[in-house]
């Protein structure tokens, strides 16, 4: 089978993993605090074993024992990023509707573990917890933070919590220096990657809107231009391979018919 073949295959499941990442980024238009996907690709470079070999030469007439390198390129994905980068915001005056400005995440509690989220749609539960819509409890400085019911909540931009004018607590709002040792864990939580060295610290440059939530940072046109292109690739990569594979039975049947 020729490399053409392989490097089609490589290309073509590439784009298809592409394709697979912008339909979750639209798929995600409408969730609260959603921060998009991207892929990077790169070249892997199938080397043969002379590529290996530097051979002494004895003088500059010297005719080279080995050929010259010959390297197959090969896409890749390299690296999947989320971007962080602060979608816009809309007014909701749902007083329990929090919006982050600048980089932060609240902090909720799950049975598995406290993870990271910019979802700010939080409610009251039957106790007067404050948490997701999910039903996590959402984490302040001294754990899950409890409002009182029927009360007036004005919440600060640095998370101070004001029941009827009396201060009752402050949310967690954290952040880390480097933003790509996290990863997503799925329900729109964060957490730090494994392996990963950040270290959490209070996001004090972020500010709090209340009566607000962040939309998702997807723009559809981009994503619609990108998914029209990956697919175009796609298909490009399919008819390689359809053309390839006709040359090599072209190619044997030429030989057979040569040696009859």
């Amino acid at each position: 089978m020729q490399s053409s073949v392989y490097s089609a295959l490589f290309g073509a499941l590439t784009n298809e993993h592409r394709l697979n990442n912008i339909s979750n980024n639209l798929a995600n238009i409408n969730t609260t605090g959603y921060k998009r996907d991207n892929l990077a690709f790169k070249d892997t470079f199938v080397k043969f074993a002379h590529d290996q070999i530097m051979e002494p030469v004895a003088n500059v007439r010297s005719e080279k024992l080995f050929p010259e390198p010959k390297l197959m390129a090969r896409p890749r994905i390299a690296l999947a990023q989320t971007d962080f980068t602060p979608g816009p915001v809309k007014v909701t005056g749902d007083p329990l509707d929090l919006a982050i400005h600048g980089e932060g995440f609240f902090k909720i509690q799950t049975p598995d573990g406290d993870f990271l989220t910019r979802n700010g749609k939080f409610r009251q539960s039957n106790d007067g917890t404050l948490v997701t819509d999910r039903g996590y409890p959402v984490l302040g400085d001294g754990g899950p933070v409890t409002l009182p019911r029927n009360a007036n909540i004005v919440i600060g931009q640095q998370g101070e919590l004001y029941a009827n004018n009396v201060q009752v607590g402050k949310l967690q709002l954290v952040t880390f220096e480097d933003l790509r040792g996290l990863e997503k864990l799925g329900q729109n939580m964060f957490r730090v990657r494994e392996g990963s060295d950040i270290v959490e610290q209070p996001a004090d440059q972020a500010a709090i809107q209340q009566g607000a939530l962040e939309s998702a940072n997807v723009e559809v046109v981009s994503e619609m231009v990108n998914m029209i292109e990956a697919h175009r690739q796609f298909e490009a990569y399919t008819k390689i391979m359809k053309t390839s594979s006709e040359l090599d039975k072209n190619s044997t049947q030429r030989l057979g018919k040569s040696s009859a």
